[in-house]
């Protein structure tokens, strides 16, 4: 419950602060289309896979805008993010990538404590937001020690390019990453 609520919360923010990029910045909605679905405004481009330089980003755009409320920044939240991040990306080890009816199914076991806490949180959030974008069905069950994740897509033209990214081309699919991150540093989401 608490997870649905937190997604809404998440969207509709999202969505919000989408409509006032709109109002004050010119885009260029057909080259946004193109590699975005309609998220809204953020100004970071790093993905939060180098902890360190998405921090130095995050912060350089939190003191360049004089609208910041610090009291409501929370940088130590988004620092233990990415770090989770960090661990679902390199502490889980893919045991296979089979293809199967539209998609893939991928086994995953996660290396550390960190890692199945991480993958567990990232998996109960990750597939609404490949259904939101991309509109693929992800689904994620664990079983005993070892998560089993299936994509498909109702789109023939895109069940290779499913396949071919694999584990880590679907858990880093989505321009969502950057607002979700944006968000949680202005205090306005959750870990």
């Amino acid at each position: 419950m608490k997870k649905a609520i937190f997604f809404s919360i998440f969207m509709g923010l999202s969505l919000a602060l989408f409509g006032q990029h709109e109002k004050h910045h010119h885009v260029d909605k057909k080259t946004h289309h193109q590699h975005h679905s309609e998220l809204p405004y953020t100004p970071l481009k790093q993905t939060g896979s180098d902890v360190f330089d998405a921090m130095q980003e995050v912060i350089e755009h939190l003191k360049s805008d004089p609208d910041t409320d610090w009291s409501k920044v929370d940088l130590e939240g988004l620092r233990q993010h990415l770090i989770d991040m960090k661990a679902f990306t390199e502490e889980v080890e893919v045991l296979e990538q089979n293809p199967i009816d539209s998609g893939v199914k991928i086994l995953v076991k996660p290396e550390t404590d960190r890692a199945a806490k991480a993958l567990q949180h990232m998996l109960s959030m990750h597939p609404k937001m490949m259904k939101v974008e991309r509109n693929w069905d992800m689904k994620a069950q664990q079983k005993k020690d070892v998560w089993e994740i299936t994509c498909t897509t109702s789109n023939p033209d895109e069940v290779d390019l499913l396949r071919g990214l694999g584990y880590i081309g679907i858990v880093v699919e989505g321009a969502h990453h950057q607002v979700h991150h944006w968000m949680m540093a202005n205090g306005m989401g959750h870990h």
